[in-house]
């Protein structure tokens, strides 16, 4: 069974930076893309950035110039890098995969973190 566990969430105030981490446990043969959504209690869920294997990201346009998403395929980790954090980023920020294979071969084709929330207030 694959999975996906979030860290780095918390507390920071404007201005300052957060990084977040998703591990992808599992005997996983690749994944092909992997990114982060937030989702903010009354609006609809949001893709914030996304990462392909070959390192091909996008970004939502409101955090442009702020976030940056790496990650490494070795370990199937995927990072948010998130500096001058604003108010309106505050929100439960979940991991996302997308076609991920196992070792046996089995594709999924879709699998979520549980999320780690980031507050950002003064």
């Amino acid at each position: 069974q694959v999975q996906l566990v979030e860290s780095g969430g918390g507390l920071v105030q404007p201005g300052g930076s957060l990084r977040l981490s998703c591990i992808a446990s599992g005997r996983i043969s690749s994944i092909y893309t992997m990114g982060w959504y937030r989702q903010v209690p009354g609006k609809q869920r949001e893709l914030v950035a996304a990462i392909t294997s070959a390192g091909s990201a996008n970004y939502v346009d409101s955090v442009t110039g702020r976030f940056t998403i790496s990650r490494n395929n070795a370990k199937n980790t995927v990072y948010l890098q998130m500096n001058d954090l604003k108010s309106e980023d505050t929100a439960v920020y979940c991991c996302n995969a997308l076609s991920v294979r196992t070792i046996t071969g089995y594709l999924y084709p879709e699998v979520w973190g549980q999320g780690t929330l980031v507050t950002v207030s003064a």
